[in-house]
């Protein structure tokens, strides 16, 4: 079986972000959005507007997001839009809260857990898809990347609630109260990505910016200072690779921080969710490491 195509470019800058789309030879066309996490007001990690701006505009892409499933300053429309303005995304680009008007359900194939998935509506209204994702580490599955991105992130706030819960409930309310075994939790967000990759009949490129590196995600208004240097960007468009490519690069630094993330990795069995995904069919764990520097 061939080994799917990773890129690499240590530099993380602009013009690198637009080189290494460039690089994977994918033509994401159409309407496109450009799937980021805007970050809760308090966390300063997330990706930078400035970071992303160039990639996005010469896209044309519009800044997808939806609302959260707990309390804080973006599970509501009107507060979320606040919060991605006062980030500096209204200022790059369009924003797209996908869910405002309420969610639809998208078949699951082969899950053990979930039979449907619900995602943001508006979903519907575009034809290609850019899963711009910060990779960092994460306190519920471990670590977040390209599949916590599309599952968790295009997820309704009720479809993080059915997700969270390896589909026992759509209510956030009743989340907390219904937490599953902590594997059936990381199959249910490959689960997820399966339904959204099919939607999207696989017109979805990925990008991981593997920088400001906490063990804490950008849901987090109060995260952990990063533990280790910036390490640079991956993109593929197999999105188990590239979250493979992720991990790898950070087990492999020669940062004595990478333990602190490592620990937070393997303390929520963070890969599970990466074999799992490769058992789905939606990407490979093998991959070749394509150095663009």
């Amino acid at each position: 079986m061939e080994k799917s195509k990773v890129y690499f470019t240590k530099e993380i800058t602009p013009e690198s972000l637009i080189k290494i789309y460039d690089a994977v030879g994918f033509k994401l066309n159409g309407k496109v959005a450009v799937k980021i996490s805007t970050g809760e007001p308090g966390g300063h990690n997330f990706l930078n507007p400035n970071l992303i701006k160039d990639l996005v505009q010469e896209l044309n892409g519009t800044i997808v997001e939806c609302n959260t499933a707990y309390g804080g300053k973006r599970m509501v429309v009107e507060d979320h839009l606040q919060t991605v303005k006062d980030h500096g995304f209204t200022a790059i680009a369009d924003v797209d809260i996908m869910d405002a008007e309420g969610d639809m359900a998208l078949p699951v194939t082969g899950g053990k857990h979930l039979k449907e998935n619900y995602v943001g509506i508006n979903l519907k209204n575009y034809d290609s898809m850019l899963m711009l994702s910060h990779f960092k580490g994460h306190a519920m599955g471990g670590f977040g990347g390209a599949l916590k991105n599309m599952s968790i992130g295009v997820a309704s706030s009720e479809g993080k609630a059915w997700i969270h819960t390896a589909g026992k409930t759509r209510n956030p309310s009743e989340l907390w109260a219904n937490l599953p075994e902590q594997d059936h939790f990381l199959e249910s967000m490959a689960e997820a990505d399966e339904s959204v990759i099919s939607y999207m009949k696989g017109n979805i490129l990925y990008i991981n910016v593997i920088n400001n590196l906490s063990i804490d995600c950008d849901c987090d208004s109060n995260p952990e200072d990063p533990c280790m240097k910036d390490i640079g960007i991956v993109a593929s468009t197999d999105p188990v690779a590239c979250d493979m490519a992720g991990l790898d690069l950070v087990y492999n630094s020669e940062d004595e921080g990478k333990y602190r993330l490592i620990e937070r990795i393997e303390s929520k069995h963070g890969i599970h969710t990466v074999e799992y995904a490769e058992k789905l069919g939606i990407g490979s764990t093998k991959y070749e490491l394509i150095n663009i520097d």
